[in-house]
């Protein structure tokens, strides 16, 4: 049985879907741009929009009982891999020890104009 994760902490969903879905001791987190839940900005620059997006990411995790620990994969997306150093060192203070795998991809664009959007799987 499915159950949707939603939190005010995060931004609302711009589509038709959810923030996340947790199946059978799995949290999948839909791509997390870096949208300021508390006034619906985005920061400038690669680094700020990371931390944002881990932030985001957070939140939701939070809400739904998992923490950075439970996260088994992401998945990166870039609108340049000229920003891939700067995303990489702010995702890395994240997962200081035992990282999760991870896939990173330059994309043609992001939405709302994003440099950086990254996809979670967590599990308990």
């Amino acid at each position: 049985m499915k159950k949707v994760i939603n939190t005010e902490n995060a931004p609302k969903a711009i589509g038709p879907y959810s923030q996340a879905i947790e199946a059978n001791g799995m949290l999948f987190i839909s791509g997390q741009v870096p949208v300021n839940p508390a006034d619906g900005t985005i920061p400038e620059g690669i680094t700020a929009q990371t931390e944002q997006v881990m932030k985001n990411i957070e939140a939701i995790l939070n809400e739904a009982g998992y923490s950075f620990d439970n996260v088994i994969k992401s998945t990166c997306l870039l609108s340049d891999m000229a920003n891939f150093a700067a995303m990489n060192e702010v995702y890395g203070k994240y997962y200081p020890t035992n990282p999760p795998a991870r896939a990173a991809f330059a994309v043609k664009g992001l939405p709302l104009g994003a440099l950086v959007e990254i996809e979670t799987i967590a599990v308990k």
